[in-house]
Parts: structure tokens; sequence; C-alpha cells
């Protein structure tokens, strides 16, 4: 079984120094799977490999998308399975390398194939809820779907329309649907390694990291970007909207800075905190 690498862990840990380590080693090619990186335009904000980085090892799916673009854990998923059949039949090895919890979970465990939403369906739905109660739907979800019942709240209306909606559309439980589901650890030797560090280490440097980007030209970078129709996904990047401010004279620049350093310290949390959930995670302590 071929073998695949996946690196994981919160911004600013050293994720790219370690990976690109790892790709010299073992003669590999990184995939990235920020959900950021893959933007044109977007170097400073989400961070990118350095030239002389791309140039030591190839890296894919960065610098690809417009920023008007949508991207998606699915879309990076598809494009991330041809790419590693791609490097294996190269007799390389793919190292998949990035923070985006949700994109990397795509990949490794796989996402049921849905047909979406369905807003009549909801509206219907929220509107029972609404009249009986949201146990009175997680009752009927109980007959259709025991175990998606058992693992949602009676009281967590979202999810339980959410299960009903799904079997409405597909004609198949969520549970049933998940058991089809097959991520690259079903077909590959797939590791996945998280980097960690010391907390107060880790905010440490977010806090240099969030001062070079300001050195290196974060509020031009922006400034050009809000002059674009940016996409939903690309919006979401981490400052954008902290300099998005300062541009329209809300706050100091340094006001920006201290906003992007909270904000960057709270996302790394939440990363953390994703990645922890699995169990399978081999973790590292990082040394940078």
């Amino acid at each position: 079984m071929h073998k695949v690498i996946v690196i994981v862990g919160p911004t600013a840990v050293g994720k790219t120094a370690f990976a690109i380590k790892v790709a010299e080693d073992t003669k590999g090619e990184i995939i990235s799977a920020d959900s950021m990186q893959a933007y044109r335009g977007m170097d400073i904000v989400s961070q990118k490999p350095t030239a002389s980085e791309v140039r030591r090892v190839k890296h894919h799916l960065i610098s690809f998308l417009k920023p008007e673009a949508e991207y998606s854990a699915a879309a990076f998923a598809g494009m991330a399975r041809r790419r590693i059949i791609d490097i294996i039949k190269r007799g390389k090895t793919p190292i998949v390398v990035g923070g985006s919890g949700l994109y990397v979970k795509a990949l490794v465990d796989g996402i049921f194939p849905s047909k979406g939403k369905d807003e009549k369906i909801r509206k219907r739905l929220r509107a029972l809820a609404e009249k009986n109660g949201s146990a009175f739907l997680h009752e009927r979800l109980k007959k259709i779907d025991p175990a998606s019942a058992a693992r949602i709240h009676p009281n967590d209306t979202k999810r339980i329309i959410r299960a009903l909606e799904i079997y409405e559309l597909e004609k198949k439980t969520k549970t049933s649907l998940k058991k089809e589901t097959k991520g690259i650890r079903d077909e590959y030797d797939t590791k996945v390694f998280g980097l960690i560090m010391d907390r107060s280490r880790l905010y440490r440097k977010i806090e240099k990291r969030v001062d070079l980007m300001f050195k290196k030209g974060l509020v031009r970078e922006v400034g050009k970007l809000l002059r674009k129709n940016l996409s939903i996904t690309a919006r979401q990047a981490l400052g954008i909207k902290e300099v998005e401010g300062y541009l329209n004279k809300a706050y100091s620049l340094q006001e920006a800075k201290d906003m992007l350093k909270s904000n960057t310290r709270r996302f790394a949390k939440r990363q953390l905190t994703w990645f922890r959930a699995d169990k399978k995670i081999l973790w590292i302590n990082a040394k940078s």
C-alpha cells in the first residue's frame, strides 16, 4: 500500500518548514490543504511558502484560484486525490500539509455525497419544530435513523433537521451514507502527524508573524484584494476584515495589528480543538 503523509497543526507552528524537510528526506511533493493559499494575490494574508521554499520542493494547490472564486472542502478533496495519484505514479511521496481541518478531514476520512440543501424541506421541518418542539422531530429521526438520533441531542434542532433533510433528499439515512464514504485512509497507508508546541510560545510566534506580515505589505495586499469582488471563502481569510477596518478609518493601524493578533490566537485555539478530537493523529513537539 502506498504511503501518504499528512501534516496538520495550528497556524504559525511551523508546518511549512517541517513539511519541506520531510519532503526532502522522502522524495516527496507537498499538497497544500490550506483554504486560503489556493488564492492568487493572497500571499501575505495566507502566509504562502516563499519562492525559495517552492523551488526546494514542488507544491500543489497553491495560487491556482482567482480570489473571486469559491473554494470548498469537497473541491479540495477531489483535486488533492488526483494529485496524490499523479505523485505516486511518478514514484514520489504525497505530503498533505495544512491547518484547514475540514479540508483535511474531507480528504482523509471522506465526505459523503449529498445533493446539498433544499430550503423548502428545511422550512417545512422548521415549522414543525416551532409548532411541536424539536423533540417531535427527534422522535421522527429515531424511527428513520436511530444511530444519528443517538448522536444528536433532542434540542439540537439544526442538526436534526439536517439529518431528516438528507433522508428526504437521498432516500438514504445519514448513517448509511457515512458507511459508504471513503477517504484516503481507506486506500493508502495514511499517517497523520500533528505539530504542537507550548501555547505561550505559539502565541509569541503568532505576534511576531503578524508584525512581519504588516512589514511585508499586508495593508497594500489587502487594499488590492478589496477592489475585487471577493468570494465568501476568500473573505474569511484572517487579515482581510482587520485591515479593511483600518482602511475605512474605523481604527488605527496599531489597533488593526492587535485585532489580527487576537483573532489569530483564537483561530489557533480552534484549530487545536478540532485536531485534538482526532485520536488517530500522532503528535510531535515542534522545535522551531
